[in-house]
């Protein structure tokens, strides 16, 4: 890479850093994926799943609709169409963000915590939501959690 270049990529991704409009997000990504910028892909959809979310940031239901949206762009990426967690989204409607973290978290490994872990992010996992909220959740969610993780 060349100087320039690399100069050119570091400005993107501070702008990134400091961008909180989410259709300013996804134009940079767009445009990272025609050049083939991986380091900004990443940098920028990382910063998308952060302000996507309606709820306050630093609550357990920012952080959930966070991993949710991580998990679908995933899918979105791999299987070159959207793809919405149907069931996941219908149970956080019935149940509310906290249940639906506990019980996916004291079920069956899902393919969806395969796929996160594989692309490195750990802290997008329903399991790490469960760890940075302790008070919102039972030992024994925290403790299946720490397991999986481990």
């Amino acid at each position: 890479m060349t100087d320039d270049a690399q100069a050119d990529e570091a400005r993107t991704l501070a702008y990134i850093a400091g961008c909180d409009d989410p259709a300013k997000l996804k134009t940079t990504i767009t445009n990272a994926r025609r050049q083939q910028n991986e380091a900004v892909i990443r940098a920028a959809s990382l910063r998308l799943y952060e302000v996507m979310p309606s709820a306050l940031s630093g609550t357990p239901e920012h952080d959930v609709w966070r991993s949710v949206y991580a998990l679908e762009d995933t899918l979105k990426s791999e299987r070159g169409k959207t793809t919405l967690l149907g069931r996941t989204r219908q149970k956080i409607a019935r149940d509310g963000e906290i249940k639906t973290v506990a019980d996916l978290v004291l079920g069956k490994t899902s393919d969806g915590f395969r796929m996160l872990i594989d692309r490195g992010m750990v802290d997008h996992t329903f399991e790490a939501v469960a760890l940075r909220h302790p008070a919102h959740f039972a030992a024994e969610v925290l403790e299946a959690a720490r397991a999986r993780l481990r």
